[in-house]
């Protein structure tokens, strides 16, 4: 990379690093006059709008959703779609995240099965993130009592605009309660790819 190319990133970082300071006195200033309830909501509401443009994107660029028939292949990609979006909306450098499956679905409900998970059921995404740049700039705005992360209304956004259907969206452990990274999981239905609807037998004439 170019010393023109390393340059052009720096500033490509600050200009995201700007953004989310204002975002974050945003949220300041909405929550100082409505209330954090009404801030908590908008936030959450406006990225999952974001989110959802995302998945699309990502979602088009990758096509249809995979239909090999083995859910733990199939859940690796899903999981590698999942992780362009997070690099879509959040840059690397303020924001250190890892997506894994662990669970493929199925008869046998794991990864680990013979049969990868063929039968159907849920499986099991899971997002660890350990430094999230949005917490650090509310947290300095003299917000972070009271916010509420959005993190899952992002990942149902995300889910909507990839076409995926959960039936679990939720936070184990948190950064902004003080734990050491924010576990998410998203358990989503099994085959990934909805099966075409049925079409109408043909009648008689």
């Amino acid at each position: 990379m170019s010393a023109d190319e390393v340059n052009q990133r720096a500033q490509t970082v600050e200009a995201y690093r700007l953004w989310w300071q204002h975002d974050a006195h945003w949220y300041q200033g909405v929550a100082s006059r409505f209330g954090q309830q009404v801030a908590n909501e908008i936030n959450a509401e406006a990225l999952r709008k974001v989110a959802l443009h995302v998945g699309q994107r990502v979602g088009r660029r990758s096509g249809p959703l995979p239909d090999s028939g083995d859910n733990g292949k199939d859940l690796e990609e899903l999981r590698r779609r999942y992780d362009e979006c997070g690099d879509r909306m959040f840059p690397r450098e303020l924001r250190n995240a890892s997506t894994e499956v662990e669970d493929a679905g199925g008869s046998g409900g794991g990864s680990g099965d013979k049969d990868g998970g063929k039968d159907g059921g849920e499986g099991l995404i899971v997002l660890t993130l350990r430094r999230n740049f949005a917490i650090t700039m509310v947290r300095m705005a003299g917000s972070l009592e009271g916010y509420r992360c959005p993190c899952t209304d992002i990942h149902a956004g995300w889910s909507e605009g990839l076409g995926v259907t959960l039936t679990e969206n939720r936070a184990e452990s948190c950064l902004r309660d003080g734990d050491k990274a924010c576990r998410l999981l998203m358990r989503v239905a099994t085959p990934v790819a909805a099966p075409a609807p049925a079409s109408s037998p043909a009648t008689e004439g």
